[in-house]
């Protein structure tokens, strides 16, 4: 049975009403890592692992929310909503909130969330959750909504009631995504494009460390704050430079280059920024090989100058860098454990999960968790298959 259906049955079973379902998916992002919060491009896409959430309104101002994953059951009202110790209604209870905000009104409403977004594999399923939630919520409450309200509604959810105060990148993709395209997103502006990806002997395979460092959060600050050096001393001798989106290597290299680490940070940044436009320029050409080499190059310059990587990661990079079966791969989110992001030649998935899987042992001690993902559509409303 679909996701679809057994919302459906699900809800019904504990609703006895018919639910409006709706289907939000996770993502990846395929180049540009740490350039969001340096106002520059990022190029994520939706994927075929989603949340699903059926929704009905209710008469009185009582939330009853059920999380099928957890098999757990939440009930709170609309004038008393607080972050809580679950956690998982958190990601819901936020949306709701930032509706009030919004001055929408929103009475009471049942819910139930199913799906295979893996959490804590970097595929953002808690900014899936979220939009589901907006999404859902819109369709009952405030169906003139946009989707970049709906984003920035889940965005400020994430800030307020779970407490990360993650980019947009996440939920705009969520929210926007195309079946067979990227999203070339320019952080600074939130103008997009879409970019055709649409090859149909590559799969995108993702190798899962099974670890995240407590470093993650304490570092990522730290880079934030590595990057605003950089700026700041390039803003000592040029004007119009308001982050490293509009910095050079040039300007690097006769203001920062005294300071050997900001220097590797923020000159991995810039190449980021312009390696992303001509990696989107080698998808317009059909050139995955060139697109692939480029992954490469900003997994090294993730370990080597940016220093985000961790030996699990390295280790899965180096074993496919010189695989035929793989076009391109990169660890992928914040650093630290987490995912690499891998493209791969269809008719040889097999072979390359089974020879990475003992390597990753070998080298770690470590089973390696392996998904296999598609691009596909945003959030969106869910007609029929219920039975599917």
């Amino acid at each position: 049975m679909s996701f679809t259906g057994k919302v459906y049955k699900r809800f019904k079973e504990l609703y006895n009403d018919e639910p409006v379902i709706v289907r939000s998916p996770g993502r990846v992002n395929l180049i540009g890592e740490h350039t969001d919060y340096n106002s520059g491009f990022v190029l994520p896409a939706a994927v075929n692992k989603a949340v699903y959430a059926g929704i009905s309104k209710r008469e009185d101002d009582k939330i009853l929310l059920y999380a099928a994953e957890f098999d757990q059951h939440f009930t709170t009202d609309i004038h008393t909503l607080a972050p809580n110790k679950e956690r998982w209604p958190d990601y819901i209870l936020g949306v709701a909130d930032q509706f009030q905000k919004q001055g929408l009104t929103i009475s009471g409403f049942n819910m139930v969330l199913d799906g295979n977004v893996p959490i804590g594999a970097g595929m953002s399923s808690s900014a899936a959750v979220e939009c589901a939630t907006a999404k859902a919520l819109s369709e009952l409450f405030a169906p003139g909504l946009s989707k970049l309200d709906m984003v920035k509604m889940a965005q400020a959810a994430e800030h307020e009631f779970a407490g990360v105060k993650c980019g947009i990148m996440d939920m705009f993709a969520s929210v926007f995504g195309k079946k067979d395209h990227v999203i070339k997103l320019d952080c600074r502006s939130l103008e997009y494009a879409y970019v055709p990806f649409d090859f149909d002997d590559i799969a995108i395979v993702l190798f899962d460390t099974g670890i995240k460092h407590s470093l993650a959060s304490t570092e990522y600050n730290v880079r934030r704050q590595q990057c605003e050096a950089g700026v700041a001393m390039i803003q000592k001798h040029y004007t119009g430079v308001h982050s490293l989106r509009d910095a050079t290597m040039e300007m690097l290299d006769a203001c920062v280059k005294h300071d050997a680490v900001v220097y590797n940070r923020c000159s991995f940044i810039v190449a980021e920024i312009q390696r992303l436009q001509d990696a989107c320029n080698d998808l317009q050409h059909n050139d995955i090989s060139a697109f692939g080499k480029r992954m490469f190059e900003t997994h090294a310059g993730l370990s080597r100058l940016y220093e985000v990587s961790c030996p699990e990661l390295d280790v899965l990079v180096e074993s496919v860098k010189n695989n035929h079966a793989v076009m391109g791969a990169r660890m992928m989110g914040g650093g630290f454990g987490g995912c690499t992001i891998n493209l791969v030649k269809k008719d040889m998935i097999h072979t390359l999960v089974h020879e990475t899987t003992a390597k990753y042992k070998g080298a770690t001690g470590r089973d390696l968790q392996v998904y296999i993902a598609s691009i596909e559509n945003g959030t969106e409303v869910m007609h029929g298959l219920i039975n599917a």
